[in-house]
């Protein structure tokens, strides 16, 4: 990593306060700019996020915000409405408060002195969400994003459902996570020692745990098409860069908005990466110079200098080379290719059939099936990715290739069509592509999901009618990998995965025709005539970093452990996020995080499932203040209803600000 000391502007920072039309609440935002940029006006550009910037981004914003501006460019980090130090009152995750909101602060910095009037937005995750979202809002300011792993279909390609399921690890988890994370208050440094007191107890008044929202939402209606920019790309009239990573579950997004935007306005750049920016160096690498190639981006639609971006491939891949399992990589090996259209002409859909036989197969998977599927979003952490996936495939119905006599380079979305049977009116069926080693070794390379209710469409829920054999086909996850030769294709075939996926009410079994289902492969042809040049990338380029004090305990607790509780048959997964830890910051904040995930079942009973996230932060500056959030929330389920228990208790200086108990049920209508 290379960190730039000097820059060809000098950078000044400044904390200010953004109005909103009602004149009611202001947005807090900091500012970083070129020093002369009232004389010599520059371009804005915006990251919009819940997630505090006095603190929890702080180390992450001092990366680039100021590079940025050292580049000629008024770099902004803004706290969305009711979270960190601006006012008001929490809402709903990209509900329309906050886009409109977005959009006044879009219009706020055109109109700036220091401002040429052209605005970028960019962000990763939330920030990468709203930015795609308000791009399809169309103000007239806004000229270009970079929106990195977000996703254009909010619905199925969230935290929320995946195929039309239940997503029990993070519907859950992060429904607990953003609970605490809204409950955090206002730091007196910026808003003041009499006023941070009043706007935390407004805050805590108003809040409302998103799970109750989530839950009562289990098919595609018009709270998920709101936000969804997939219902209409043609709103988005900006330029956007689209990144994504292979270990991230937004990558495919990536995809479909090379495909449905105008190509002379999107190019597409997907890395082996987990949910991180691609310049922090996190696991899996290769890192590259990302903020130089977001430079070329803004240089070309911002300040309409011909950088060569608009020349790169629509889409530039990392193509995965084969690799032993392991749920860390510090760098993925592999190699860069790029593509001038997408679908892309060097790819065909390889038809494989599972098998020959006319004999039905059974899967009738244990409940616990899924424990070694690694985390819902890799964050660079040492247990995030999969494990060898045997005792998984043990777990399931497995169909292998022979050994292959070449490589097999795929590029894009494998599916999956199976004709089948269901014991049970509801259920699920889960497919997972191997890569099968001759010593056995099984690596996981792409899944998907399927809730058998919404094989008609994600906007219904449709039972089945056991005793009846239906062909289903589903999409896996997007990839980039090669098969080696030698190795063996797999498809293993489960009606479980939790907790990823939260069962349904009662146990079935799946009945599956080998001869009548296949696996299809989207391979990709290299080589040849047209090959494109090489896709190289700087080497990552920063700011000088924040000077934070991180916590480094003597014995962490593991990341991950999974307890079998052999007589009970009881399956227990406890997963610490590690999101941060606990730091100090330069001015003498002290951030203590402390966060726990549970997920239990029984082998035997999907009644059983239940899921805990427990949260506790602390902020404390000195003597002066103290402020603590201690956050609970527990999901389970009967046959009939989804059942939803929070509680929350916050502190100031020792003393109860507010402590709230939730007690929610909602039908099962579809999950």
């Amino acid at each position: 990593m290379k960190y730039r000391e000097r820059f060809e502007r000098q950078v000044v920072r400044e904390d200010v306060w953004i109005p909103t039309p009602d004149g009611k609440v202001r947005l807090h935002a900091r500012i970083w700019r070129p020093a002369d940029a009232t004389s010599d006006p520059v371009p804005a550009l915006l990251e919009y996020l819940p997630y505090r910037k006095s603190d929890w981004t702080a180390p992450r914003d001092a990366q680039r915000h100021p590079w940025y501006a050292g580049h000629g460019y008024a770099s902004v980090r803004v706290d969305i409405r009711g979270h960190g130090d601006s006012e008001g009152v929490p809402g709903d995750e990209y509900d329309a408060q906050e886009l409109a909101d977005g959009v006044d602060v879009v219009n706020w910095l055109a109109a700036q002195p220091w401002c040429t009037g052209k605005v970028g937005m960019f962000g990763i995750s939330w920030g990468g969400f709203n930015a795609l979202q308000i791009a399809a809002m169309a103000p007239a300011p806004l000229k270009a994003i970079v929106t990195v792993c977000s996703t254009d279909d909010r619905y199925d390609n969230d935290v929320h459902y995946t195929g039309g399921a239940v997503l029990g690890i993070d519907m859950l988890a992060w429904a607990g996570t953003m609970l605490a994370f809204a409950a955090r208050p206002p730091d007196p440094a910026q808003v003041g020692t009499d006023r941070w007191l009043p706007m935390w107890r407004e805050r805590l008044e108003g809040l409302e745990p998103f799970l109750h929202t989530w839950l009562a939402h289990q098919q595609r209606d018009d709270y998920w098409r709101h936000g969804s920019v997939c219902e209409d790309y043609k709103a988005v009239d900006a330029a956007v860069l689209a990144v994504g990573g292979w270990n991230d579950p937004y990558r495919d997004t990536v995809l479909r908005l090379v495909e449905h935007l105008p190509h002379e306005r999107v190019r597409g750049l997907i890395g082996p990466w987990s949910h991180q920016y691609p310049d922090r160096g996190l696991p899996p690498g290769p890192a590259i110079g990302f903020l130089q190639e977001t430079l070329r981006w803004w240089d070309q639609h911002l300040k309409g200098r011909d950088t060569g971006v608009m020349a790169e491939p629509l889409l530039r891949a990392w193509i995965n080379d084969p690799v032993p399992p392991a749920t860390s990589y510090d760098v993925m090996p592999g190699r860069w290719i790029g593509e001038t259209a997408w679908p892309s002409l060097r790819v065909s859909r390889q038809e494989r059939a599972l098998g020959a036989g006319e004999a039905p197969l059974v899967v009738d998977s244990p409940q616990h099936t899924g424990v070694d599927a690694g985390r819902f979003f890799p964050f660079g952490n040492a247990s995030d990715l999969p494990p060898d996936q045997r005792e998984e495939d043990g777990r399931a119905v497995c169909f292998d290739s022979g050994p292959l006599d070449g490589h097999v380079e795929i590029l894009g979305r494998p599916r999956v069509r199976l004709r089948l049977d269901s014991s049970t009116p509801r259920g699920h069926v889960i497919a997972r592509l191997c890569d099968v080693a001759p010593d056995g070794s099984s690596t996981l390379v792409a899944r998907g999901v399927l809730n058998l209710l919404s094989r008609h469409g994600r906007d219904r829920s449709v039972e089945w009618v056991p005793g009846t054999y239906e062909d289903v086909e589903f999409e896996l996850g997007a990839t980039g990998y090669t098969f080696p030769p030698g190795h063996r294709v797999r498809v293993a075939v489960s009606n479980t995965y939790w907790p990823w996926v939260w069962p349904h009410g009662e146990r079935g079994q799946l009945t599956v025709i080998p001869a009548h289902s296949a696996l299809l492969l989207p391979v990709r042809a290299p080589g040849g005539p047209g090959e494109e040049e090489p896709v190289r990338f700087e080497e990552p380029e920063q700011a000088p970093p924040l000077p934070v004090t991180y916590d480094l305990p003597d014995r962490p607790r593991p990341e991950r452990l999974v307890t079998h509780d052999v007589a009970a048959g009881e399956w227990t997964l406890d997963v610490d996020p590690r999101y941060g830890g606990s730091r100090t910051f330069p001015d003498g904040l002290r951030y203590e995080e402390n966060a726990r995930e549970t997920y239990r079942i029984r082998s035997d009973d999907p009644l059983s499932a239940s899921a805990v996230s427990a949260w506790t932060i602390r902020l404390t500056r000195g003597e002066e203040w103290d402020a603590e959030i201690v956050a609970r929330t527990e999901l389970k389920a009967t046959t009939a209803e989804f059942v939803m228990d929070s509680h929350l208790q916050a502190r100031a200086n020792g003393q109860t600000v507010a402590e709230r108990t939730w007690h929610r049920t909602t039908p099962r209508t579809s999950g």
